[in-house]
């Protein structure tokens, strides 16, 4: 296996320095695009590494055209992390955590799991949904970095967001497909709220948290739009009674072994960021 060369070793320790501003605007939307998070040469060798270990890992067999709408939305492969230590040196960086724990106005972060969200050529929409529906989690202490592999032109499919969308309620409840795409599209356009739809240039990671309605359009390149994920929380995060079977499954997979009232201090679930 390529070992990590020093100079991304050394970068990925160095912090990203956020100003008030940004924090504020992340506090008040609950999501932000910020440049230059990663250098050229860090890109590319994770653009590599992770598509290879996407590669060994897709079983995704059935053409496009033969999928769900959310099986055409993207390849999704969990916890990268576990099988490949090139991986878990971007997934466990604390460049990034520090960036989470920033944005967030925590003591620190934990991991809850990392995804690769391939979206192939001709791959459909991601439609709107919000991440947190899906996770046993106490509080709202979470973010996503949503990290693409190369830049990401409208073409491709980057992620959209609803500004400040946080505050609604109506549409927590839905599963991400077909129903969730109609329903809060149908929300949203009669709220205040803007619709943040911009491409992302090379280096550029996006944060959001778990309440925010997003979604993604489709691929009309011939090109593999290639995005790493890493999801945090609060490092002092607790578990929740599931209240659906996604959140059973989740507690079951990503937090195996917490005690629902308990902080979720699984194997799998280590903090990456303190002070």
């Amino acid at each position: 296996m390529t070992s990590l060369p020093n100079s991304i070793t050394e970068f990925l320790t160095q912090p990203y320095e956020l100003t008030q501003e940004q924090i504020l605007f992340y506090q008040k939307f609950r999501y932000i695009k910020l440049k230059e998070v990663l250098n050229l040469e860090t890109l590319l060798f994770f653009n590599e590494a992770i598509t290879d270990q996407v590669n060994i890992m897709n079983q995704e067999d059935k053409a496009l055209e033969e999928r769900t709408t959310y099986g055409k939305a993207f390849l999704q492969l969990f916890n990268l992390w576990i099988e490949n230590d090139i991986v878990k040196s971007l997934v466990f960086s604390k460049r990034i955590a520090k960036i989470a724990s920033d944005l967030m106005e925590v003591d620190g972060v934990r991991l809850y799991h990392d995804q690769a969200l391939f979206k192939e050529g001709g791959g459909g929409i991601t439609p709107w949904h919000a991440d947190q529906y899906y996770w046993p989690l106490e509080t709202d202490k979470t973010v996503t970095a949503w990290i693409p592999l190369q830049a990401t032109p409208l073409e491709m499919g980057p992620l959209e967001f609803s500004a400040g969308s946080h505050t609604i309620v109506e549409g927590r409840e839905l599963e991400i497909g077909d129903e969730s795409e109609e329903l809060i599209q149908k929300k949203l356009r009669v709220t205040d709220f803007k619709h943040v739809i911009e491409p992302f240039d090379v280096g550029e990671i996006s944060f959001h948290s778990g309440w925010v309605f997003h979604r993604a359009g489709a691929n009309v390149t011939n090109q593999m739009r290639k995005v790493m994920t890493v999801i945090y929380m609060d490092k002092d995060m607790k578990l929740k009674n599931p209240e659906n079977k996604n959140q059973i499954h989740d507690w079951n997979t990503w937090c195996p072994g917490a005690s629902i009232g308990e902080i979720i201090n699984s194997p799998i679930n280590p903090v990456l960021y303190e002070y």
